[in-house]
């Protein structure tokens, strides 16, 4: 499978190490260019790209960038792919430590319906519960004992189908967390948020998660701060 992932911070890393060691045939792309690319790709075997071409030619196009960067992609990046190429979307909205102020999510829209608006395609929601050492290290074998779970949201059952394939083949399970607008149940704040449950435990979580965005995910006047001193 041909698999472009757009982002090469900690999951976009995580990611290019886990599917090229499954197998899979990887290109990498960051708002800077292929050349800053040289070191992963020779390390690991994926092809640096431009980020369009992260794109086309693919079978699935993996978007891991701030989500205050989402706008800031080129706005034909998905002209003439395929309907079948299928996008997802690992991104999480931290308004007080990086994004700032995100009307369109303040109001109500789920994260990934606006990441899905703004890129012009319909997304599947997955790898954003997970802590990105983790997702690079802690797979396991299918059957294992306490083999952690990852939770996929989406509208197309076709979609959350491949992306469940590889989420076990890079040695975890996976979850259906329902439709798009039903992956607020997976969003920072929630139970299942940065746990490593197994598959029984991210359902339970999934189903005692609150639909109303707490305080501490809501941007505030001064938004953003940093990490360590949130705004």
């Amino acid at each position: 499978m041909k698999i472009g992932i757009i982002g090469a911070g900690n999951i976009g890393g995580a990611l290019t190490r886990r599917f090229i060691a499954a197998g899979e045939d990887v290109y990498i792309a960051n708002s800077r260019g292929p050349e800053t690319l040289r070191d992963l790709a020779a390390e690991t075997g994926a092809k640096a790209v431009a980020v369009r071409e992260a794109a086309r030619g693919k079978d699935v196009v993996i978007v891991t960038i701030p989500l205050k960067n989402i706008v800031d992609l080129p706005k034909d990046l998905f002209a003439g792919v395929p309907d079948s190429v299928v996008v997802v979307d690992t991104g999480n909205y931290y308004p007080r430590q990086r994004d700032g102020r995100i009307d369109g999510i303040e109001k109500g829209a789920t994260e990934s319906r606006w990441v899905s608006e703004q890129l012009g395609r319909p997304v599947t929601k997955a790898f954003n519960t997970m802590y990105a050492q983790h997702l690079r290290e802690n797979g396991k074998p299918k059957g294992v004992p306490g083999r952690i779970a990852l939770p996929v949201a989406g509208d197309d059952p076709k979609a959350k189908a491949i992306v469940m394939q590889l989420i076990d083949e890079i040695g975890f399970d996976a979850v259906d967390a329902g439709t798009l607008d039903e992956s607020w149940r997976q969003l920072p704040g929630t139970p299942v948020y940065t746990k490593d449950y197994d598959a029984a435990g991210v359902r339970r979580a999934l189903s005692e998660a609150q639909p109303e965005r707490t305080d501490d995910w809501r941007a505030t006047p001064n938004s953003p701060g940093t990490y360590t001193s949130p705004a």
